[in-house]
């Protein structure tokens, strides 16, 4: 996917520019080597491919081959594993630069897809609870229960999915950098729409009519 796809959005990250009212908290994007870590896992499969080598090098040896012509022999297998290695850091590269993650004061936007670009809309009365996993590096994710159910697909969301989590599908924050500046984004914008919720509440009941005592000469006849 090129970037040009999202060059004509009015505001990146979103489908149009926000309403009278609504404003921006915070915008985001994963982290590619945090993606390439956690989601692709780059690292194992490179540790992976490396012990695989070694131990067919090793193998080749053992059982009498010359060095040189071993190596030259092993040449194809480290060239299929560096190309797995370039395919998995392709794939991580593109799913970052074709998502960014956007929350206001109404709601949390995910626009994401490789193949398929598409937009998340999750109002924010909708979201039951944001669970914050953070890792020792300070990266993390943020996931949404959603208090409503909303049709979502696992694999058009992916990689922005809770791992594993199929019924339901649970949207996230993957591969933040700096996951708790995005978590009390978060916190202040749930926070601001409770906060609404209650003054409108409020409102609407001082604004009920009051129950009118009835006049006892109207249940005269009634004796």
């Amino acid at each position: 996917m090129s970037v040009a796809e999202h060059e004509h959005e009015p505001v990146r990250g979103l489908p149009d520019y926000l309403p009278e009212g609504e404003t921006l908290v915070w915008r985001g994007e994963p982290d590619f080597r945090v993606m390439a870590r956690r989601v692709f896992h780059l690292r194992s499969v490179s540790i992976y491919i490396g012990l695989l080598l070694c131990a067919h090098l090793g193998f080749q040896l053992y059982s009498g081959g010359d060095f040189v012509s071993v190596v030259l022999g092993s040449s194809w297998m480290l060239a299929l594993g560096l190309t797995a290695i370039g395919i998995i850091t392709l794939l991580a590269w593109a799913y970052t630069r074709s998502t960014v993650y956007t929350i206001t004061n109404k709601r949390v936007v995910l626009r994401l897809g490789v193949a398929l670009p598409m937009m998340v809309n999750l109002p924010l009365p909708i979201v039951g609870a944001a669970d914050l996993r953070r890792y020792a590096d300070g990266s993390g994710d943020i996931m949404f229960t959603l208090a409503q159910k909303k049709k979502l697909s696992y694999f058009l969301l992916w990689p922005s999915i809770k791992p594993w989590q199929f019924k339901p599908v649970v949207p996230a924050l993957r591969c933040l950098r700096n996951v708790d500046e995005a978590a009390a984004a978060v916190a202040a914008a749930v926070g601001d729409v409770a906060a609404g919720q209650m003054v409108e509440e409020e409102q609407s009941e001082l604004d009920m009519p009051a129950n009118e005592p009835v006049a006892s000469g109207q249940w005269a006849g009634a004796s």
